[in-house]
Parts: C-alpha cells; structure tokens; sequence
C-alpha cells in the first residue's frame, strides 16, 4: 500500500524549517546552558567543552534567528561583554528540550539515573511532557496521533 503522505510535497515542511535552526548536536547543548542559567560564553565554553569557533557560530545563529538575544554586562573594571538570553521564541522550544531530556532519560541515563531533572518552582514535582488534542484528550498511545496535511500543505506536482 503507498503511504498517503506521498503525494504531498515537503518543500514547506516546518519540521525540515526547524531543523535547520535546531538540527546540530551543540545547538541543543547551548539552548540546554541557557535554560539552565549558564548565559555567558566563557561559562558555557568551560562547562561544556565545545570549540570556541562552534560556540561563536551557534550563539550567533541563534541570536540571528530570534531564539537568543545578546544582552550587554560589565563586571566591575572589566570590558563590556554580552551574555545571552532566550526571547519568546526561544522559550517556546523548553517543551522541546524537557521532550527531549524525557525520551534520554527513558533510553540513554546512566544505571544511577539522569543527570538533570526538571520540576515545576510552585510545588517541585517533576515536568513532563504530554500531548493532548484540541478537544482536550489525553493522549496515551503514540501511535494513536495521525499525521494529515495542514492548512499549508502543497499537492506533488511529480
């Protein structure tokens, strides 16, 4: 049987689109210093080890696709640097990142347990993300979500 989704184009997929902003390994590892606190390069670069030169290509990828904003400090006698910040369109990607910390966790933590948790600051239980209809279902199962062309969607033309 031919998949249905064969015969829509992919050219304007939003998944690709967001992938070319999101798709690198150390993309992923900045958002996860930044959301975590560490916001200055020198911190982020020591903590996590990546290359200054991808450091610098990442953050300025990010800032110019509007996810991180360069924001200017000064540390008392020191020159003006910048740290980063996320603006609303980088926050919208936390339920990305606790997604993708949730599927690690299930399938990569260490036999101890996974080195991060998140938790909600009113009552400190744990975060989690679930997926629910419109209409306000749960969903249980994955395999009881359906993909369909969106508004958006463009017929193949060959």
């Amino acid at each position: 049987m031919r998949p249905a989704a064969l015969d829509w184009s992919v050219e304007n997929c939003t998944i690709a689109r967001a992938m070319e902003i999101l798709g690198e390994r150390w993309t992923l590892v900045v958002l996860r210093e930044v959301f975590t606190g560490v916001r200055r390069f020198d911190d982020m670069r020591v903590r996590t080890g990546i290359p200054r030169q991808v450091l610098t290509n990442r953050l300025a990828n990010l800032v110019e696709q509007g996810v991180l904003s360069r924001e200017p400090y000064r540390e008392p006698g020191s020159r003006v640097r910048h740290e980063y910040r996320l603006t609303e369109k980088g926050l919208d990607l936390w339920p990305v990142l606790v997604a993708v910390l949730g599927w690690g966790d299930r399938h990569l933590a260490d036999a101890e347990g996974p080195p991060l948790t998140v938790v909600h600051r009113d009552c400190d239980a744990p975060v989690r993300v679930e997926l629910r209809c419109a209409d306000g279902h749960d969903v249980e199962r994955m395999r009881d979500v359906v993909p369909r062309p969106g508004p958006g969607a463009r017929r193949r033309t060959s």
